[in-house]
């Protein structure tokens, strides 16, 4: 079960990347009154994130060996700049960006012009999207993972 949904999300980050880096192009070009695609992208950019975010859940309080081993020595986990980045670090960024882009959605849906539409929908995706990048365990960093796992 681990290691399934460790697979899967991993993968499914690129899902949220291009959905995020969709989302914010669109929000940056789209110029139509009613903003559809941009709303379309944003559905896209936040379903991602949901899933990810359950996936990250599910990892981080059932099933990863490592997430255990941490939360029960969670002071000396503290001392480790790669497990606190596991620990802390990267669920805090993405929660933060599950929130900016939900923010974002909520926001863009209540303006009352496009361009407020358009602004919104630029500012939390743009953020969110530059949050998962902080956040992703990049290879090369000392709690670097694969871009891409195989198993």
């Amino acid at each position: 079960m681990y290691s399934l949904i460790l697979l899967l999300h991993s993968w499914l980050r690129w899902v949220a990347l291009v959905a995020g880096v969709g989302a914010t192009l669109v929000a940056i070009n789209d110029r139509s009154p009613d903003g559809a695609r941009a709303d379309r992208w944003g559905f896209a950019f936040m379903m991602s994130l949901d899933v990810q975010m359950l996936l990250g859940f599910l990892l981080y309080f059932v099933v990863s060996p490592n997430m255990a081993a941490i939360r029960e020595h969670f002071g000396e986990a503290m001392k480790s700049s790669s497990l606190r980045f596991w620990a802390v670090e990267h669920i805090t960024m993405m929660i933060v960006a599950v929130a900016l882009a939900h923010v974002g959605r909520v926001l863009a849906r209540k303006a009352t012009t496009p361009h407020a539409k358009r602004s919104r929908r630029l500012v939390c995706f743009s953020l969110a999207t530059l949050a998962m990048f902080a956040a992703i365990p990049w290879p090369g960093l000392p709690y670097g993972r694969p871009l891409f796992r195989i198993s």
